[in-house]
């Protein structure tokens, strides 16, 4: 009987985990990478002074999923790791995500007033997201919302996404919520962890099997052919599975018009002193360029002498310019784009689409790999009923 043969387009955590679910399922399985390490942008490294950074920006896995988490522990040790980030706004640097404190901070004449005011509206709530307190017909409620959203969330957002504040998915302004206590952390999930040796080890562990085999610095999209029903790599005899983790635009070649992704630009910095910043991430809104910086020594705590730094700025997406597409900008008219690229994909009776670029669709890291585990199993029974 033949061996199931399975070609994943893309290493990152998406590309990993599928390929680890059907290599263990018997399927011969190749993983073909265009940059020259596995990992996608989870990939990190211990820099020249010996601190572990994270190249396409900080990563904290959290998750509520026990399955997810029950994965993920499998390849590797993990650290409990509880995020506080960092806002400054008019000059003051402010726990996100934004508790009471924020408050007292910046309305300490008003401040036992607006949180009544808060408690009464609320009720039992422990947090609610901009929007709704931007909502309330609370006089007091809405002048705090307001000042947050005109000094913090507007501004910031306009940066990250590079376009008319009023275009944009008003679903990302949920991912900062305000929390109705004192004591602020960034999630709430049961887990809340980095890797004791790091990403890439993990990645690593994950397709460590003789049946996985990885090709980096391959660009899958140049041998990738289309026929009338199935994806064909060129050089490689036919596979019954590809597994596309990719922009989804690039792979139909643009036929329906461009989608439109978020880039990131990172400036690394090293200083001979013990600290940077107060908390790991600190965002910048009222800057004119960057978003945030991230002090990796404190990603966790690293007992390093100086201190590594990533200063983070929003781009636009080009691949001409080598960058790399991270968000998908959602819009009404990139999601009926989508939705054009998604109904051509199903023609392709061997294509699976999985990740952040190919559904064009945010996802956390516990997300993408749930999905990754789903799609494996979809792929696993389908194999077995033909």
């Amino acid at each position: 009987m033949r061996q199931n043969r399975a070609c994943i387009i893309g290493s990152g955590l998406a590309g990993v985990v599928i390929a680890n679910r059907l290599a263990n399922e018997s399927y011969d399985v190749t993983i073909l990478e265009r940059r020259p390490h596995v990992g996608g942008n989870v990939y990190d490294y211990v820099d020249e002074h010996g601190i572990n950074v994270h190249k396409y920006g900080p990563h904290i896995f959290h998750t509520n999923n026990q399955d997810v988490y029950d994965f993920i522990t499998k390849f590797g040790g993990f650290d409990d790791f509880d995020l506080v980030c960092g806002s400054v706004m008019d000059g003051k640097c402010v726990k996100t995500a934004f508790d009471f404190s924020s408050i007292d901070i910046f309305f300490p004449e008003e401040a036992n007033e607006i949180k009544e005011h808060i408690k009464k509206e609320f009720g039992d709530a422990k947090s609610a997201s901009i929007l709704d307190l931007l909502n309330s017909s609370d006089a007091l409620i809405k002048k705090y919302a307001d000042y947050l959203y005109e000094k913090d969330y507007a501004p910031y957002t306009a940066k990250q996404w590079g376009i008319d504040i009023n275009e944009i998915d008003k679903q990302v302004f949920k991912r900062v919520p305000i929390l109705f206590s004192y004591g602020s952390k960034y999630f709430d999930d049961k887990y809340q962890m980095l890797p004791i040796n790091g990403y890439t080890s993990i990645i690593n562990k994950i397709i460590d099997n003789e049946n996985i085999k990885v090709k980096l610095n391959t660009d899958a999209l140049s041998i990738c052919k289309l026929t009338d029903n199935a994806i064909d790599i060129d050089g490689y005899e036919n596979f019954d599975v590809v597994v596309y983790t990719g922009a989804i635009d690039e792979l139909f070649k643009y036929q329906f018009g461009k989608l439109p992704y978020r880039s990131l630009r990172f400036e690394f910095k090293y200083e001979n002193i013990d600290s940077y910043q107060e908390m790991p991430v600190v965002a910048y809104p009222q800057v004119p360029d960057y978003t945030r910086i991230t002090e990796y020594k404190k990603l966790p705590k690293q007992n390093v002498k100086g201190t590594t730094y990533a200063v983070e700025y929003p781009v636009k997406y080009d691949k001409e310019n080598g960058n790399e597409p991270y968000y998908p900008i959602l819009t009404d008219d990139s999601k009926h784009r989508y939705e054009q690229y998604l109904e051509l994909s199903k023609q392709y009776k061997n294509l699976y689409l999985c990740g952040r670029l190919a559904e064009f669709k945010y996802y956390n890291m516990d997300q993408v790999i749930e999905r990754a585990l789903n799609v494996s199993e979809e792929i696993i029974k389908r194999g077995a009923n033909v």
